[in-house]
């Protein structure tokens, strides 16, 4: 024991001055140092055991090591003030027990745990029954008189500990485990007697031996420092990287630890633990929530090792302590005004609270929830906004299967822990899965596992489903899902999962990788084979109610990306006000429009390439008529044609391989000149780099008939569409533009041929012509570009592509690893770069405004559905932000929340005016 420690443990003892940080906050006696709004010190689990503990509920006593000390952990240089502190408390929590820390004849025995400010379950580690040795064992089981608890606990210490402190593989130790079983046949736990887990200990210590060349640690106070430092290193995991990358959660915050007095739920069949909400967090229902364990401890539970039972069936095995948890979860959820998601755990009959925190649930719990509560009145309209993450709307957007083709085949039918519907192939690891993903070997994939863990995460982020033979609807595979919007069925028990072989036996049938599945999340099913998927109706009562309370609430319109009708009823559908970009290329690549296409490539001069034109011509206009009707009185920006031209003809290296053939095989034919032919003009149109060549304006500028044939079409069709009643407007879209000169041949062109069309036709339609600003000259340039363009939108896919130097085509093959390692926080091309691209859009858009002040401003590349970018924009007091259809109830929300944020610092400003 360190010379430290044993002032602590003899007493008495000299205290150390205050120092300047208080890095250790105790709870316990009815009392604590912190509360629940100091999650930024204590962390979300730390600061829930304060405030619990402050309100009388029954907390096991202990300690919370701030969020400082992870920082100072992290950057390599910890206070010795940390351990003083530590130490200091825990001689407090021996006296207020009665006990001495892993010794004496009634040993103190902690858990430590992570707790950072946002919830991130599973991803960081948990060490339980700290303190037991060889030692205090026996006095545990002497204590007790329950021998078998005792040496169940130190075996649970050992192996949590070899896991999480000393990184040996947990599977090493599950084995051993396993093999126990076996050889007594039995699959229960509870069926190992003394013995046989003394047996697990020995080899458990020799496993340990063997991996690190050392013992497991005797010592209580090097067990608990060893697991506090673990605890502080799980915070920079993989796991925990990918999640907060996912959650958009700063590195940099770090992690509290928590040290708190055990109480012991595998101490007795009048024992146990559990997990709960307090309302149902798959639908949002108003009702107790939950599963739990007899004789278990915590890990049993969320770990997916056991399945639990319904919280329901605690009613009638301990009557008094439900009733008790019931009515102390209730108030919590009333004190918080929040749904929560609780951890007890039952000691002898005796109930105690261990973790209270806002629950994770699903978009649609969520929407329910939140209005659920304002009519309860316990949140205003305002606060329900916040409470729905704008991501999670997808939830009212998944797919369900379409089981009308005839009957499907049900192999199992598990938890449904996650709503939705998924079809893929199977991976059966989260490495396969990746790999899989990023190589293009499987398009959709369903993760099959015994049942998941934190070290999961990469590969159930790419998984379209995830599928678990154990655990509950608590489980992680169940809590990350949900979290993460995907479609899981958990415990799907008459499975039998073969990670090692890659196999999965079922209802008769044996599955390898790659077999297709279906999953049913909202009902737990696993369905034989590939199932047609049905997109969800977003017509749900309570989302529409929702969403008016949203849209009353932004100021930011809100617009699609559309290209066809089809689309842009989708659209409307989802609450767009415009469509914000249409791009005219892909009307071109229908198989009886390609040819066509080709034709004008391909013509050698203008008369030619007019006369593939005008056989467009016609159908474009037919195109824009639909997409005019469509869209009504709404505004519709019509990019012009922006692609490369040689993307419209065959690949180069597929004509030469063709050709290659045929000369071998039939040189006499005559498809032999025509392939020729077009490889001859492939050629000739062949550019090293094409996303920066011959495309965007640099098209209609080279070949004006191709700009000329567009703006008919469009005006055309606008002129006929308002001769029917209705009033389109149009916003006529200029690609690539690098200065005011290309701006002005374009405009100039365009209200050329609309003037032309408007005198034929004696009709007129409201339009204006602006430009698509993705080329950091433009931005640079926007003033000047401003005298002609009446309205800019980013096109920020390409606006990124240019300011960082990278393609958006080829970025995969590093951008991995920079996020991986932390070079870049995020995928620039999916979430929007404020501190770089941002900035030069805020320059964009005041330099032009400083021009023309009446200037419409906008953005149409995808950034416009990632909720952050989206407030961002708002924050550059854009006009709108354009989407792709099913990402519309995302950035509605986002922008409802950047206007009530700007509204709550307002008031907080006006606050702080006040008391000066």
């Amino acid at each position: 024991m360190p010379d430290s420690a044993l002032a602590v443990a003899d007493k008495p003892i000299q205290f150390t001055p205050k120092t300047p940080i208080q890095y250790v906050y105790f709870f316990g006696g009815g009392t604590a140092d912190g509360n629940g709004k100091m999650k930024d010190t204590l962390g979300g689990k730390g600061a829930g055991l304060h405030e619990m503990t402050r309100v009388g509920l029954p907390v096991p006593p202990g300690f919370t090591l701030q969020t400082e000390a992870c920082r100072e952990f992290m950057r390599g240089e910890i206070s010795d003030n940390v351990t003083d502190q530590m130490l200091i408390a825990l001689h407090r929590l021996e006296e207020l027990q009665g006990q001495r820390f892993g010794a004496g004849d009634n040993p103190l025995l902690v858990s430590v745990r992570s707790g950072a400010k946002f919830s991130m379950p599973g991803m960081m580690d948990t060490i339980l029954n700290l303190g037991l040795n060889d030692t205090s064992v026996e006095s545990l089981a002497r204590k007790t008189g329950k021998p078998r608890f005792a040496y169940d606990s130190y075996r649970r210490l050992i192996q949590m500990f070899g896991d999480v402190v000393l990184n040996i593989p947990k599977i090493k130790f599950e084995h051993i485990f396993d093999a126990a079983k076996l050889q007594i046949g039995t699959q229960q736990d509870t069926d190992l007697d003394v013995d046989a887990l003394r047996g697990i200990i020995a080899e458990y210590r020799k496993l340990i031996l063997h991996e690190t060349g050392t013992q497991f640690p005797q010592d209580p106070y090097k067990q608990l420092f060893m697991a506090r430092d673990a605890v502080f290193h799980s915070w920079e995991n993989e796991r925990a990287k990918a999640y907060r990358r996912i959650n958009h959660i700063d590195d940099w915050l770090g992690t509290a630890v928590n040290v708190q007095a055990m109480v012991f739920g595998n101490l007795s069949e009048q024992s146990g633990t559990g997990v709960g909400f307090t309302r149902d967090p798959a639908t949002g229902k108003r009702e107790f929530y939950g599963e739990f364990l007899l004789n278990a401890q915590g890990e049993d539970v969320v770990s997916g090792s056991r399945t639990p039972v319904p919280i329901t069936q605690l009613r009638d095995l301990m009557p008094t302590v439900y009733e008790q948890l019931r009515t102390l979860t209730q108030n919590m959820e009333e004190h918080y005004r929040e749904m929560q998601d609780f951890e007890f755990t039952i000691q002898d009959g005796v109930l105690y609270m261990l973790q209270t925190r806002n629950g994770k649930r699903t978009g649609r719990a969520a929407v329910r929830i939140a209005m659920d509560m304002v009519a309860e009145g316990l949140i205003s309209v305002d606060e329900a906004i916040f409470r729905v993450e704008p991501n999670q709307l997808y939830d009212f957007l998944v797919p369900r299967l379409d089981e009308t083709q005839g009957a499907v085949e049900v192999l199992a039918t598990g938890l449904p822990a996650s709503p939705g519907a998924a079809v893929g192939q199977i991976a059966f690891s989260a490495e396969d899965a990746v790999r899989f993903r990023e190589k293009g070997i499987m398009r959709s994939i369903i993760l099959v596992r015994r049942e998941t863990t934190p070290e999961d995460i990469s590969g159930m982020e790419v998984a379209a489903g995830i599928l678990t033979s154990r655990g509950g609807m608590t489980s992680h595979a169940a809590v990350v899902t949900r979290g993460m919007g995907k479609c899981c069925v958990a415990g799907a028990g008459s499975i039998q999962v073969d990670e090692e072989k890659g196999e999965m036996r079922v209802a008769g049938h044996l599955y390898h990788e790659g077999d297709w599945l279906s999953l049913d999340g909202t009902t737990g099913r696993v369905i034989a084979g590939q199932l047609p998927l049905v997109p969800a109706m977003p017509d749900d009562p309570d989302l529409v109610k929702f969403m008016t309370w949203v849209d009353s609430r932004r100021r930011l319109h809100i617009r699609a990306n559309a290209d066809i009708p089809r689309d842009a009823v989708q659209a409307i559908r989802f609450g767009a006000e415009g469509i914000g970009l249409c791009r005219t290329e892909h009307m071109f690549f229908d198989e009886d429009r390609l040819p066509y296409m080709q034709a004008m490539i391909m013509a050698r001069n203008e008369h030619d390439r007019r006369a593939a034109l005008e056989s467009l011509l016609p159908m474009q206009r037919e195109d824009f008529i639909g997409l005019f009707k469509a869209m009504g009185d709404l505004p519709v920006n019509i990019r012009l044609l922006d692609p490369p031209l040689h993307e419209f003809l065959p690949k180069r290296e597929e004509l030469m391989v063709e050709i290659a053939r045929l000369e071998i095989t039939d040189a006499e034919s005559p498809e032999l000149t025509s392939l020729r032919t077009t490889l001859e003009r492939v050629e000739q149109l062949h550019e090293m780099n094409p996303m920066l060549g011959l495309r965007g304006c640099r098209l209609g500028i080279a070949y004006p008939e191709i700009t000329e044939m567009q703006v008919r079409a469009i005006f055309e069709a606008a002129v006929e569409v308002k001769k029917t009643g209705a009033h389109p407007h149009l916003e006529i879209m200029v690609p690539l533009t690098c200065g005011i000169e290309e701006m002005r041949n374009q405009a100039t062109a365009i209200r050329h041929f609309a003037k032309e069309i408007f005198a034929r036709e004696h009709e007129t339609v409201d339009y204006i012509v602006g430009t698509m600003i993705e080329l950091p000259r433009a931005a640079l340039l926007a003033d000047q570009i401003a005298l002609e363009a009446e309205f800019f939108s980013f096109g920020t896919n390409d606006l990124t592509q240019t300011v960082y130097g990278i393609s958006r085509d080829d970025g995969n093959q590093f951008l991995p690893t920079y996020i991986k390692h932390g070079i870049f926080k995020q995928d620039p091309f999916a979430v929007l770069d404020q501190e770089g691209v941002g900035q030069i859009m805020k320059m964009a858009t005041e330099r032009g405004i400083r021009t023309r002040p009446n200037l419409k401003v906008g953005i149409c590349g995808e950034h416009g559905g990632e909720p952050e970018s989206v407030k961002f924009c708002h924050r550059l007091n854009m006009d709108y932000v354009s989407c792709s259809p099913f990402r519309l109830l995302t950035a509605r929300l986002a922008a409802a929340q950047a206007a009530l944020e700007d509204k709550l610092a307002a008031q907080g400003a006006s606050s702080q005016e006040g008391t000066r």
